[in-house]
């Protein structure tokens, strides 16, 4: 069994099934701490949950009755903690043997380091997009949304790639501009600093967001290649997509207005908002097509 370390792992939890007890049964085996926040869900995952680890004082439930959304979730979370570091953690990630403590070492080694990620895996072992990124600026996503990024090798700075992962997997701990929600280990010392995840984001921006925040208080990011965490992405939101793109199109708005409406002319800030709702529309076609497609199939 693994040691268990000065880790609090607060899991947000919303319909996430099966996968839910095997995530917790590999965060308990390497953290002092375990608390999943329930965001009302409606399978029987915490049930289940219950039940499995009934007498496991290490794991702490909590029920809030309502869905408050991720970012609130991290922070009811945050505020049971009890150990001086923090891994947020998906419930639908399972930890490496060994990768909290090697996050920890990391984390731990330098003053100045006050969050990193490990290797976020799909479960046949490849890099999952999100792991180590670097902000996504309205250019950057402009450049993306348009196919820019394949002039990258020519004009590497004018139009580079956010998807880090599309580049080989440093050898070594790497320090970036910012990592996956889905697998982030905080120092308390660094959130008192920084302040808690940003409310007014439901889903999805927010770890950005954070990142954004860490970057300006002057708390370096790090990507630890060799703590591989497999992430089942998708596990909790593939049944409600248009719910999913809304927010996830409302949080990037957000994003953009809160860090880089004094940066941009206020036309092209406008641009930028237009071509986030047209993501959007397109997003819901193609979800809308694909469905009528699934039917006509399986029509009898």
């Amino acid at each position: 069994m693994s040691e268990q370390l000065p880790v609090s792992i607060v899991i947000v939890n919303y319909n996430a099934g099966e996968i839910l007890l095997q995530c917790v049964g590999t965060a308990l085996k390497q953290a002092h701490e375990v608390i999943v926040v329930d965001n009302a869900s409606t399978d029987s995952s915490i049930a289940k949950l219950s039940n499995h680890f009934l007498k496991n004082n290490s794991l702490n439930i909590i029920l809030t009755g309502t869905n408050h959304g991720f970012a609130t979730g991290c922070n009811i979370g945050l505020s049971k903690s009890k150990q001086p570091f923090v891994l947020f953690l998906n419930p639908d990630c399972l930890l490496g043997e060994n990768s909290l403590h090697r996050m920890l070492e990391i984390l731990q080694s330098d003053d100045r380091i006050g969050m990193v990620g490990g290797y976020l895996a799909n479960p046949d072992g490849s890099e999952q997009g999100g792991g180590r990124r670097a902000i996504p600026t309205p250019w950057r996503a402009f450049v993306r949304a348009f196919g820019l990024h394949r002039l990258e090798k020519f004009w590497p700075q004018l139009f580079f790639d956010f998807h880090l992962n599309k580049q080989p997997v440093p050898n070594e701990p790497t320090n970036v501009e910012a990592i996956s929600g889905a697998l982030m280990l905080v120092k308390k010392e660094a959130i008192e600093d920084v302040g808690r995840w940003d409310e007014q984001y439901f889903l999805h921006c927010e770890d950005l967001d954070w990142c954004m925040r860490f970057k300006q208080k002057n708390w370096q990011i790090f990507f630890v290649p060799d703590a591989p965490v497999t992430h089942f992405q998708g596990t909790c939101s593939h049944a409600r997509p248009f719910f999913v793109a809304w927010h996830k199109h409302k949080g990037m708005l957000r994003f953009y207005q809160k860090f880089f409406r004094d940066e941009y002319p206020g036309v092209l800030m406008g641009f930028i908002s237009i071509g986030v709702w047209l993501r959007f529309t397109v997003t819901v076609i193609f979800h809308t097509a694909n469905q009528a497609l699934s039917l006509l199939k399986f029509r009898p």
